[in-house]
């Protein structure tokens, strides 16, 4: 194996990296781990999963990782501002998955990486991803953020789904335990329009901020914003229908996801993630999404189709 010592361009980020009093919760800790991918070769890192009972990996975490390798070999001056990736088959979180990085173009102005995450000798996931070198040029939003209330006056997503479990332990357990991102929902649940159908609705608005003062490198604030962006996409798509994961007889699987980031923003700050599922038929089904700050700048736009199957 070559000398990897100087091999990546940018920082990791470790537990320590963070700002602020330090006090960050054990989930984010071992997200920001997880990101920490180890490089085994030039254009070749390896990362690994939470040690869960699960039966695949979650697509954002995918997601996250490989946009970290693709970020890797790529110089500092240039920011992601667009990705567009297939889910190609489950996750096994029980091994290490292996992402290569292809180096498609180094211009000028934009770089190009096309990265493959490998499991069991096979792909999993593949994304192209593009950095441009910031330029000035000409600007509008023609977007507007949705009037929703303020995310401190609204319950975290723990609180809300601890009382719509009841007395289901293994549910409440797995609901409530502490997560990497802190959501505030400003529109109903899926659980909430399972148990009434009057709150079904082809909408969702969450809040979300990683609740720790992060380093300022934005590869950072744009891996979180992707890991974030697949936890509640398909929500979307079953919310109007009310249903409910673990509640409805139905399995759901991202199957493609794209994103562009259009401003600079931090992930430790409020960012509210207005979605709406415009169509869903023959088990698939389509959602958007679009990231504004709490001061109304869109940053990021979001697009996934994902597998919505009724099981019997």
């Amino acid at each position: 194996m070559g000398d990897t010592s100087n091999l990546s361009q940018r920082p990791v980020w470790g537990t320590g990296d963070h700002g602020g009093d330090g006090h960050v919760n054990s989930a984010l800790k071992e997200l920001l781990d997880l990101l920490d991918l180890e490089q085994i070769e030039l254009d070749i890192f390896r990362g690994r999963s939470p040690e869960e009972r699960i039966q695949r990996v979650f697509g954002g975490q995918v997601a996250a990782q490989a946009l970290v390798a693709a970020g890797r070999t790529v110089p500092k001056d240039r920011n992601v501002h667009s990705l567009h990736a297939y889910f190609i088959r489950p996750g096994d979180p029980s091994i290490p998955i292996v992402y290569n990085v292809e180096r498609l173009r180094d211009g000028r102005s934009f770089t190009t990486r096309r990265v493959v995450a490998v499991q069991h000798g096979k792909a999993i996931f593949t994304m192209s991803a593009s950095f441009h070198v910031f330029e000035e040029g000409v600007s509008h939003q023609a977007s507007v953020m949705p009037s929703v209330p303020d995310p401190e006056t609204l319950p975290t997503f723990q609180d809300r789904m601890y009382e719509l479990v009841g007395d289901q332990p293994e549910l409440r357990e797995w609901f409530t335990r502490p997560r990497p991102v802190d959501a505030r929902y400003a529109s109903p649940l899926t659980w909430e329009a399972f148990q009434n159908p009057e709150l079904r609705s082809a909408q969702t608005n969450v809040w979300f901020r990683y609740h720790a003062e992060l380093p300022d490198d934005p590869l950072l604030h744009v891996v979180l914003a992707a890991y974030a962006s697949d936890f509640t996409l398909v929500d979307t798509i079953l919310l109007a229908h009310g249903m409910a994961w673990g509640a409805s007889n139905v399995m759901g699987a991202s199957l493609d996801h794209a994103m562009w980031f259009h401003r600079p923003f931090r992930a430790d700050d409020w960012v509210l993630y207005a979605q709406e599922s415009p169509w869903s038929a023959g088990a698939r089904g389509l959602a958007r999404g679009e990231m504004y700050t709490a001061s109304g700048d869109l940053v990021v736009s979001v697009v996934q189709e994902a597998m919505i199957r009724l099981t019997k």
